[in-house]
């Protein structure tokens, strides 16, 4: 149980830091209101920093369900505990999301803007073409799971500094590859506040999009897969 509010609070705080950006980016008379792109890749990787902050000591800080799949790909975690982890992952980022909306109700409540509260929510693409779409998040989160892999090696400690090469590197796929889906890189974050930008009495809100919702799932699980297969035939 250690292992799961570990990761439960873990990935809440992606979801506190993340929600919470884009709330106050583009939610109306909030302090960063317009403030753009640039502020919300930072405000998802410190959420990052922090959880694997968290995180890290107690359930190494999968904090994903394609980290979680990409780690028993390559042998390196038991696949008995993965649906226990993506459990974990799935409810804190639910919570995350819910006290991000809380935070800012009354911008919610403020804001017209329906796509705009959803967003804070969960990924939408720009131009919507789902293969390309699906595309975009296996090409993400490939480059994330094969990083997290080989960061996963035992040979450097850097105590607290241990969570900032995975923010950094969540931070450039925002700021390079996030541009067409908004670089959901995992379901748990996409589908646990889709979940609650369904559940939750969001003022004047518009449906969540269910139609696209399996491409933040599946492209995710596909690129983690991808890259644990590369990480294990190059011999990691």
């Amino acid at each position: 149980m250690n292992q799961f509010f570990a990761e439960f609070f873990g990935t809440a705080m992606i979801l506190v830091f993340g929600s919470g950006v884009v709330s106050n980016v583009l939610l109306n008379r909030t302090k960063g209101n317009n403030s753009g792109w640039i502020v919300i890749s930072f405000g998802w990787a410190v959420g990052v920093f922090t959880g694997v902050l968290i995180a890290a000591d107690v359930s190494g800080a999968h904090l994903n369900p394609a980290v979680t799949l990409a780690l028993v790909i390559a042998g390196k975690f038991s696949a008995s505990l993965m649906p226990l982890y993506i459990c974990a992952q799935l409810l804190g980022a639910m919570f995350g999301s819910g006290l991000a909306w809380l935070a800012y109700k009354k911008h919610f409540d403020a804001t017209d803007d329906a796509d705009a509260k959803m967003a804070v929510f969960c990924t939408s693409p720009n131009i919507r073409s789902y293969w390309y779409n699906f595309i975009t998040e296996v090409i993400g989160t490939y480059i994330l799971a094969l990083a997290v892999l080989y960061m996963a090696q035992p040979d450097v400690g850097l105590g607290a500094l241990n969570a900032l090469p995975v923010a950094l590197v969540v931070l450039g796929i925002g700021l390079s590859l996030g541009g067409p889906t908004g670089y959901a890189i995992n379901p748990a974050r996409d589908l646990g506040p889709r979940i609650m930008h369904f559940l939750l009495p969001i003022h004047n809100k518009r449906n969540s999009d269910w139609n696209y919702s399996w491409v933040p799932i599946a492209g995710p699980m596909v690129g983690a897969t991808l890259a644990a297969v590369m990480f294990v035939l190059f011999g990691g």
